[in-house]
Order: structure tokens, then C-alpha cells, then sequence
């Protein structure tokens, strides 16, 4: 395979990775395990420590020296490019810039050794879309994507002078920081916006008070699936509700990953059926989890993992009853419940008697619709803020090509259109 450069400036040069780098990675494991790592002893990174803007060498684990000195050729030194080449996250690549103690590498990372271009430049031409679209054609098709040191070799390199290369690197080190602070305000907002969801759930339902009164007072029915239908899953039948159709945000459910089931008929496929404004509660995992049955679902079956409250509609307005086991209350008192001795999940009876504070059927209405207004607009909100956050790192990656292949000198360029229409 092979990825042509774009046209280049006259004065640059065009080469390859193994012309310009060394290229060395860990043969299997040498029959390595993870029995072997120490409580302290020679840093061995793996790809979650080079993810970030900077390596992490504070969260690893540790070889014997022993093990260090087998490999002398994944000794890192600063100025080492390191590229992720297998696994779904293939194709990351950091630099060491400073090294706190001697370190290597596992078997998913590549060492590349700069021996005639600098280091810093050749990180960000590996991060460029000339080489990510490499990667992403070796990778297709794999059922564990891995790139081999052959492909790695003929990655394509374009070589200005070394001094432009290092001015390259210099402005790309600025403008990807600044890009990347952005990032990260991003996503402490879209952290905040997603994790505020009790908070706003209970401070609006505190404000209209009530009787305190147990969920089973409320209910017509409290059940939930039988056990061993895992074995009747088919292509079609009837809808099999499962603890990953209840979402964490919001209680709409989702089925996206549905499965069906050959239901058989009698006492279990009808004690467990669900109706249009059920109630339903994660008592296994994500425990407090909650979402409502709508017409979609109505007429499905619920899995043994997942509780089934049926509310008294005459007294208690389904939509309201799901915020109110979703309140922070709530939550923390199923939480504490579901742990303790051998105990790994929520019984029915702890749902049952879990206490709420019930107001009239009216003011359940009025609330229910005002806690999901205003968690629709948060929510909005919070995609719109995914979005500019893709948006950053589409630019930040479109900045790094254009640097490394020549596109616009960096002596006159600012930065600052890197982030148009995206305000911290």
C-alpha cells in the first residue's frame, strides 16, 4: 500500500519512516505476564499511559530489571516518537519529552528512534491526516487491528530543513495546547451538564414536598423477569428488556441493542410483561438506573436484572415516579442497599420500600413536565457541546497536516481561525 504526499514546498524533501527513524517494538511478550509486574521497579508503558497530551508515568506498572535489560532496543530516551499499533485505539502516538526513570514499553507500542529528522516533527507528522489515513487503510478489515513494522517502515515522511522543522514543531506544541485547553473546558462542561442530572431532579422535586410514602403503596405491581431466558433469545419474537436498555441519563429507553425472545406462554411471560408507563430499575448493575416503558416497548418482557414498578396512575403519575426513584435520595439509599455481605444487587423488596415524598396528582404533572423540559434543554445543550469538542479535534488534526506538509508557513501564521465558531 501506498499513501502519497500532497504537493510539497520546492525546498522540502520527501522520505519515509525507516530513512528517517528506527522503527523497534516488542516481539510477543517473550513470554511476559502480568504475574511478573512489581510493586515497583522499570516503568513499563502501555497505551492508556500515552493517550493524554503527556505521558503518564506516574500510573504504570513495573518490570523487573531483568526484564529492561532483555530488551535494550525499547529502553526509551527523550525524543522517542511512540506509536500505539495494535487494538482499537491503533494509531496514537505521543513523544517522550522527559523521562522521570528508565522506562519501556509493552507489545502494543512501537518505539521510534529519530536519526535524521527531529523528533517533535515527526510525532505531529504521525498525527497528520497523511498518516491516520495510512493507518485507518492497513487496519480495515482486521478482526484485531494491528499494524506490522513493515507498514509502519514505509509510513510516508515529508522533510523540511531541520530548523523549520523544529520552528513546525514549536508553533504546532502552542497551537494544539490551546486547542486542547478548549478540549478539556469542553468536556468539564459536558461532565458537569451530564452529572447534574440528580441534583436537578431533587431540587425540583424537594420544592413541591409531599407524604412520605414507600414505592409499594404506589404500585399495582413490583416484579421482575424470570430467570434463564438468556436461552430463548432469537432473531424475532417478543422484545427482551434488559438492564442495557435502561440509560443512565435521562429515562427514555434505549433500544438500540435490543434482543428477542421466543417467550413461552404461562404465569412467567405474563407476570413479567410490561405496559405502556411501567416503571423500570436497574437492580444489578448501575443500580438506581431508571426508565419508563412506552408504547415501543409496551407488550415486551423484562430480564431478571431489571425491576418492574407498575404505578397506580389514579394516584401517581408514572413519568414523576421515575424522577423520583432517580432523585439523589433515592439513589443513594438503593446504593447502599445493594451492598454489603455477599449482597450484589437490589432485592425487590428494597424497591418496594424505598420511601418517597408524594404531592398531588397535579403537582406530580406539573413537575414531571418541568424537570424534563429542563433536562431536554441540558441535554441539548450537552450534544451541542459534543460537537464543538469533534469539532476541536477535527481542526486541531487539519492544523497538524497543514504544518507538517507545507501548507502555510509558520512563521506568519497565528492560529488564530484554528478555533472559528467554537468559544471557550
Amino acid at each position: 500500500m501506498t499513501v502519497e504526499l500532497s504537493v510539497l514546498p520546492t525546498h522540502w524533501g520527501k522520505s519515509r519512516v525507516d530513512r528517517v527513524a528506527s522503527v523497534n517494538a516488542r516481539i510477543g511478550w517473550k513470554a511476559l505476564t502480568a504475574a511478573e509486574y512489581q510493586p515497583q521497579g522499570f516503568t513499563f508503558l502501555s497505551t492508556p499511559n500515552i493517550k493524554g497530551r503527556e505521558i503518564d508515568f506516574e500510573n504504570v506498572n513495573y518490570i523487573t530489571e531483568f526484564r529492561y535489560q532483555e530488551s535494550p532496543e525499547l529502553k526509551l530516551r527523550e525524543g522517542d516518537a511512540l506509536l500505539v499499533k495494535d487494538g482499537n485505539t491503533l494509531g496514537i502516538v505521543n513523544l517522550v519529552k522527559h523521562l522521570p526513570r528508565p522506562a519501556t514499553v509493552n507489545g502494543s507500542i512501537a518505539v521510534i528512534r529519530p536519526t535524521g529528522i527531529d523528533g517533535a516533527f515527526l510525532r505531529y507528522v504521525l498525527e497528520s491526516r497523511v498518516t491516520q489515513a495510512a493507518i485507518n487503510m492497513l487496519k480495515g478489515g482486521m478482526g484485531v487491528p494491528h499494524l506490522f513494522q513493515w507498514d509502519i517502515n514505509r509510513l510516508p515522511v515529508p522533510v523540511p530543513p531541520l530548523e523549520e522543522q523544529r520552528r513546525i514543531a514549536d508553533f504546532l506544541d502552542a497551537e494544539t495546547a490551546r486547542v486542547d485547553r478548549m478540549a478539556d473546558i469542553r468536556k468539564q462542561q459536558i461532565d458537569l451538564l451530564g452529572s447534574s442530572e440528580a441534583s436537578v431532579i431533587s431540587d425540583s422535586l424537594e420544592s413541591t414536598g409531599g407524604t412520605p410514602t414507600r414505592v409499594k403503596h404506589l404500585a399495582t405491581k413490583i416484579t421482575s423477569g424470570p430467570r434463564g431466558w438468556g436461552d430463548l433469545v432469537t432473531d424475532q419474537g417478543s422484545l427482551f428488556l434488559r438492564i442495557t436498555n435502561i440509560p443512565r441519563r435521562g429515562i427514555t429507553l434505549d433500544l438500540e441493542d435490543s434482543l428477542y425472545v421466543t417467550a413461552p406462554s404461562g404465569p412467567e411471560r405474563e407476570r413479567s410483561r410490561t405496559r405502556s408507563g411501567d416503571v423500570l430499575v436497574s437492580i444489578t448493575a448501575d443500580i438506581g438506573s431508571v426508565a419508563i416503558v412506552d408504547e415501543r416497548a409496551a407488550d415486551a418482557n423484562i430480564s431478571q436484572h431489571v425491576a418492574m414498578v407498575r404505578p397506580d396512575q389514579g394516584s401517581c403519575n408514572p413519568t414523576w415516579l421515575a424522577y423520583a426513584i432517580k432523585s439523589a435520595r433515592s439513589n443513594q439509599f438503593l446504593r447502599m442497599n445493594s451492598y454489603g455481605g455477599t449482597k450484589v444487587g437490589l432485592g425487590l423488596g428494597d424497591v418496594a420500600n424505598l420511601s418517597i415524598d408524594i404531592p398531588d396528582l397535579m403537582t406530580q404533572e406539573q413537575s414531571a413536565s418541568r424537570i424534563t423540559q429542563i433536562l431536554s434543554q441540558r441535554e441539548d445543550l450537552r450534544h451541542r457541546m459534543i460537537i464543538q469538542r469533534a469539532l476541536l479535534a477535527e481542526r486541531r488534526q487539519a492544523l497538524i497536516t497543514a504544518a507538517v506538509t507545507g501548507q502555510f508557513d509558520v512563521c506568519t501564521a497565528s492560529g488564530r481561525n484554528v478555533t472559528d465558531e467554537v468559544s471557550a
